[in-house]
């Protein structure tokens, strides 16, 4: 199977081919004896003006010196993207038979490149025995990318003495070169050292067949300044010359240019028909003969290219019969045949489109049918071979991207709108991206016919896209239908050319029932779309259906089955090479939910991080909401449960980008909000949000009765409890809350053995689990429980250990500092602590062997002199000013 470049291009073995070096190739001896020197440093660098012959010294002294592994690269301007570049560094390793492990990857996406990559590279060279050569040719083209060479610097730094690198270029690198050349570790061979000497002008002309005396070597070699490529072409041209002393001796190269060379001395020099081939096929970045005959009209191609590749005419082989000319050949060729034939390239173009269509190869054809002009070709072809999708995910999104960002606006019909209608539906444009749709489903061909199936199908993918971003999932389901439906239509082998059309539909369409709630369905759809074909095109859908499926199993209150299938998620794009840009967030979520539940605060940290770096972000309701609930929860653990409020009041005034809402996040909402202002210490406002909003799921049930249990509604709560359908899916997480707040209620209403029955049920459901959080937020009650119960804390030291911590200072908050209060008693300070533990007056009457009355003496104390008027306000006052 082909290699496959993170850009979509194939990987041309071209490329990673040590050059051939020529019979006329003279060695100097003393530029190979400067590169053996760099056997003891880990940076050489070769430096001059195109035509220096570098590319060549480099090469014969691998042939002749053979200094142990080597990989070879020819670089090329589509390197400047990371993804790229370090794609094919790994394919030269391979090529040239050096073993990468397959733990290091591979680039996935063109513009970036996981850093996490360069740093198993280098940790692997480092290991090496031996050293590995790496030759960067033509690395000019890429010079001034700060990326790539950051990468490479950071890869020579790590590898140690497994990595030497050989650069080839015209300009400096953007390397620290001065740090090599300090610590003598840089061999640096630049212009001066590759400029031809008088003698080795002479022999160069000599291998020519054309014997020079040493003074008109020596002139020579003046008025060209030892430009080895100036030289070859003198000779090429001296051996039509009567004189080709006088020629050499004569010539002055300011009065003539490379173009008037290589016109003059190597076009004019061929045939009309060879001139004429070359002419044509000078729009091409690679040919073939059928190809060249094609845009001749005439059936000798392929001797004529021979020929020209035989005589080192600019034309070089690439391998299965196909041929490319030199690049700045060919670029004043381009030239001249505008001048020759006006008018002439955009029909070429469209021929060499429609070749090039006929032989299968589509991302070579669309560039050609995008310079002619003929959009039309371009779309219809995109979108009958199935490749709409291709706009959406996998190695080639961005070029593809970028191409059809030319076309013209009056270009008309469905498979251009449908083209439109994709591109703005990946940059998140939903409004145009669905106009675009909408024209498209106007036009619609009819029949059975192939293209017209292709062109039905692609729009169904693309409402299925639709119908999830508007966050409905009967649209989604209807448009999945009318896809399952024209596939029908379809070959299976054609289909199978295309598994990012599956991949994204059933991603989409799973994605649409989770936000409406259905679990069921999302989770069966889903795990569908995580057995599509593996491959690059199915990465990034692959990797959100595993996120999604963990957010299932989180909500479905399992953690260890979410942290799974998070855990899969992050796998895989790091596998495939996805960014973190790219990535959906929702696995790191997810993460720092469970994290939460442990009460990890610090890794819950650090995953919300990770999701808010990506661009899902900013555009995916489920993450952006997900992000702020669990942002709050985070806040409410650290003990700052005001910025835990203003989190939620700052999510909930940005509206959802989804058109239809979802129960579930509703309830989330209400979920989070209630939890914080229980933190907060204001539970009848934990009530009423669940009045305002009333709840749906079994979670958010079980929420408005921990709420109402913490304002002392016991009965209340316990109805709740008991109207609770039997579901014997309900995972653990629900079910230790399910225990929790019967066991609060209970123990309200005096039934302390109860709620010890039901406390202890709740540790066993939990410590399989590691959850400490429901604990740590239940109440007061379950902390003197456990703690004046020496038999209970011993047996769950587990938790017991996270209860007996002080409880977290909130963050300083903005106000002005007031001025510090009357100082509290001992006893208004045992009454305080308790306060803070959300515990009721008569709880805290109970736990301090008090009188009601006495502690209500001290809790009017306690708020006149901390200048509040209710419990929350008292508590954070007192955490202001460090009494608690």
């Amino acid at each position: 199977m082909t290699a496959v470049a993170p850009n979509g291009d194939p990987v041309l073995a071209a490329r990673l081919t040590v050059p051939a070096v020529p019979g006329t190739f003279v060695r100097r001896q003393r530029l190979v004896e400067q590169l053996a020197e760099g056997a003891r440093t880990p940076l050489t660098l070769v430096n001059g003006p195109a035509g220096a012959g570098k590319t060549l010294l480099v090469a014969d002294w691998i042939a002749a010196c053979g200094p142990g592994d080597v990989a070879w690269l020819t670089v090329e301007p589509e390197d400047s993207a990371p993804g790229v570049f370090w794609a094919y560094v790994l394919h030269a390793f391979r090529h040239h038979g050096i073993a990468l492990p397959e733990s290091i990857g591979s680039p996935a996406r063109p513009g970036e490149v996981d850093h996490s990559l360069l740093a198993r590279l280098a940790a692997w060279l480092n290991g090496r025995d031996s050293r590995v050569v790496l030759v960067l040719d033509e690395f000019d083209r890429v010079a001034d990318c700060a990326e790539v060479a950051d990468g490479l610097q950071f890869v020579l730094r790590h590898a140690g003495a497994g990595l030497r690198l050989v650069v080839i270029s015209r300009t400096e690198p953007l390397l620290p070169l001065y740090r090599y050349r300090a610590a003598g570790e840089l061999v640096d061979i630049r212009a001066d050292d590759l400029a031809f000497r008088a003698e080795e002008t002479a022999a160069l002309v000599d291998r020519h067949g054309l014997p020079l005396s040493a003074e008109a070597a020596r002139v020579l070699t003046e008025r060209t300044g030892g430009w080895a490529a100036g030289l070859r072409l003198c000779t090429l041209a001296a051996q039509r010359a009567g004189d080709p002393e006088s020629f050499l001796k004569e010539f002055e190269p300011g009065h003539s240019t490379v173009a008037d060379f290589l016109l003059g001395e190597v076009l004019r020099a061929h045939p009309a028909e060879t001139q004429d081939l070359l002419l044509r096929t000078s729009i091409l970045e690679e040919t073939h003969p059928d190809l060249a005959n094609a845009l001749t009209g005439r059936d000798d191609a392929e001797p004529i290219l021979e020929e020209l590749q035989r005589a080192n005419a600019f034309v070089e082989p690439i391998g299965h019969s196909w041929y490319r000319l030199h690049p700045l050949f060919a670029e004043i060729l381009r030239v001249h045949l505008g001048v020759r034939h006006p008018g002439l390239e955009p029909e070429l173009h469209r021929t060499a489109a429609r070749w090039l269509i006929r032989a299968g190869l589509l991302d070579e054809a669309l560039p050609h049918a995008a310079d002619a002009g003929d959009w039309e070709l371009a779309a219809a072809e995109f979108i009958d071979r199935l490749a709409i999708g291709r706009l959406l995910t996998g190695l080639a999104a961005e070029r593809l991207d970028a191409l059809f960002a030319r076309m013209a606006p009056e270009v008309s019909g469905p498979a251009p709108d449908l083209v439109r209608a994709a591109r703005e539906l990946a940059h998140h444009d939903i409004d145009r991206g669905v106009a675009y749709l909408r024209r498209a489903e106007e036009n619609l061909p009819g029949g059975d016919g192939g293209d017209a199936a292709a062109v039905r199908l692609s729009c169904a993918v693309l409402r299925v896209l639709a119908a999830r971003v508007a966050g409905s999932a009967d649209m989604a389901e209807s448009a999945a239908r009318a896809v399952a439906q024209e596939e029908r239509s379809l070959p299976a082998d054609r289909l199978a050319q295309c598994p990012e059309l599956t991949a994204l539909m059933l991603t989409d369409l799973g994605s649409a029932q989770l936000w409406a709630g259905r679990f069921d369905a999302a989770r069966s759809t889903l795990s569908d779309a995580v057995r599509a074909a593996q491959g690059p095109a199915t990465a990034l859908p692959r990797h959100e259906a595993l996120s999604r499926l963990a957010l299932i199993d989180f909500l479905d209150g399992r953690p260890g089955r979410a942290e799974s299938h998070a855990r899969d998620a992050i796998a895989e794009a790091e596998h495939s090479g996805l960014p973190v840009s790219d990535r959906t967030g929702v696995a790191q979520l997810v993460l720092a939910a469970v994290a939460i539940d442990r009460d990890d605060l610090t890794a819950a940290g650090d995953h919300l991080d990770r999701a808010a770096a990506t661009s899902a972000a900013s555009r995916d309701p489920i993450v952006a909401v997900e992000l702020a609930i669990l942002r709050s929860r985070l806040l409410c653990a650290r003990g700052d449960s005001r910025a835990a409020l203003r989190a939620l009041d700052d999510m909930a005034r940005r509206p959802l980008v989804s058109a239809e809402p979802s129960p579930w996040v509703s309830d989330r909402i209400a979920m989070a909000m209630a939890a914080a202002l229980l933190a907060d210490g204001d539970p009848r406002a934990a009530v009423k949000v669940f009045e305002e909003q009333p709840a749906h799921g079994p979670q958010s049930l079980v929420a408005e009765a921990r709420a109402r249990a913490a304002a002392g509604e016991s009965e209340g709560a316990l109805r709740i409890l008991d109207a609770l359908p039997d579901h014997s899916r309900r995972g653990p997480v629900i079910d230790v809350w399910i225990l929790l707040t019967r066991a609060q209620a209970v123990d309200a209403l005096g039934d302390s053995a109860a709620a010890e029955s039901l406390l202890l049920k709740a540790l066993a459901a939990a410590r399989p689990h590691h959850l400490r959080r429901p604990f740590l937020e239940a109440g007061p009650w379950v902390r003197r429980l456990l703690l004046h119960r020496p038999v209970l804390a011993r047996e769950h030291a587990w938790l017991t250990g996270a209860l007996s911590r002080p409880p977290v200072d909130a963050r300083p908050w903005e106000e002005s500092p007031s001025p510090r209060p009357e100082p509290l008693s001992a006893r208004e300070r045992d009454v305080l602590e308790r306060l803070a533990q959300l515990m009721s007056t008569e709880e805290i009457a109970a736990d301090l062997h008090l009188s009601v009355n006495t502690v209500k003496t001290h809790l009017k104390s306690i708020y006149r002199k901390l200048a509040a008027t209710r419990r929350g306000e008292a508590v954070r006052r007192a955490r202001e000013l460090g009494l608690l």
